[in-house]
């Protein structure tokens, strides 16, 4: 399939890679509003810099790596074009523009997919399985780290809280009905407790100010408790056997001991499993794993923790 990126920053380069070792896909172009690292990026991988509009009529599919203010108007181009779309998150800047977008793929029967890879972390895929067959109580999410050397344009909520948003959504095939939030540290450090229909409780965390990087997610069930590490692709099950009472030095002692399963977790690069999901769903002509609609999902919980992290305490009302 003939492909191009749209944006070859730090991001739209990996999309520009992993395409090009693709065997089902063909690299025809990039295209980037700095002219140079087009070029740079194009050299790279043996194809052509490009216009956007000589893209889009080039190819049958794209990904949108642009920041996201510009989202909507490559997406619409896309669309217009008869061009099939992956856009990175956040979807767009706004879900009002995010569902007439949506609306205007669907007519069109252009493939419209959001790219929140972490949802194409074989760790996350594993896990999603186990998750399945538990009772679960609670969640609690944290990804953290320290403070960048670049801007990224967003607060710390659409950037990185956003992925655990839509992948604890995911998982719970469900949207939160309540939600608190409290922020600090001009906009770089957020907390958000969430509670989902039939009383899961949610906790996330998100930090550009931890000296520490940190992609976990914790899963409270009834049966266990889940330990996904992001960063690792790694999941852990603890389960604790039942108690019991031992003889010893003329008395007894109790003891309960844990057990940890450590489930095979298939490894990958996730960008590549999203990529390839990406184009399996276009020549199928099915849903793609993460659509439009996940997108909003998670974008509208977003802004609304977002909405609440930012308010001073004398703006929130008791």
């Amino acid at each position: 399939m003939p492909v191009g990126v749209v944006g070859v920053g730090s991001m739209g380069r990996n999309h520009a890679r992993v395409y090009d070792e693709l065997d089902d896909a063909t690299l025809v172009g990039v295209a980037d509003v700095d002219a140079e690292r087009a070029s740079e990026v194009a050299d790279a991988h043996a194809t052509r810099a490009m216009d956007t509009p000589d893209l889009l009529d080039a190819v049958d599919a794209v990904s949108v790596v642009v920041p996201t203010p510009y989202h909507a108007d490559v997406v619409s181009d896309c669309i217009h074009a008869d061009v099939h779309a992956l856009v990175e998150k956040p979807f767009v800047g706004d879900v009002a523009t995010g569902r007439e977008l949506a609306a205007a793929a669907d007519s069109a029967g252009v493939t419209l997919q959001v790219g929140h890879v972490e949802r194409f972390n074989p760790a996350v895929r594993t896990v999603a399985e186990v998750v399945e067959n538990l009772d679960v109580l609670a969640v609690d999410a944290q990804r953290l780290g320290p403070p960048l050397d670049r801007d990224l344009g967003s607060n710390v909520v659409h950037d990185l809280m956003i992925h655990d948003l839509d992948v604890v959504c995911a998982l719970l095939g469900d949207t939160p009905d309540s939600v608190t939030a409290a922020g600090g540290h001009d906009g770089q450090y957020a907390t958000a407790t969430t509670t989902f229909p039939g009383g899961v409780v949610g906790s996330f965390t998100a930090s550009r100010v931890t000296q520490q990087k940190v992609r976990r997610l914790a899963i409270t069930a009834r049966e266990c408790r889940v330990l996904v590490d992001y960063t690792d692709q790694s999941v852990e099950i603890h389960r604790s056997s039942a108690p019991e009472y031992v003889a010893g030095n003329g008395g007894f002692r109790h003891r309960t001991e844990s057990v940890v399963e450590r489930p095979m977790v298939d490894n990958g690069e996730p960008l590549a499993h999203e990529l390839t999901a990406f184009l399996e769903a276009i020549r199928a002509g099915s849903e793609p794993v993460v659509s439009a609609e996940d997108g909003l999902r998670a974008l509208e919980l977003a802004t609304r923790i977002d909405d609440l992290a930012s308010r001073r305490p004398a703006e929130v009302t008791p």
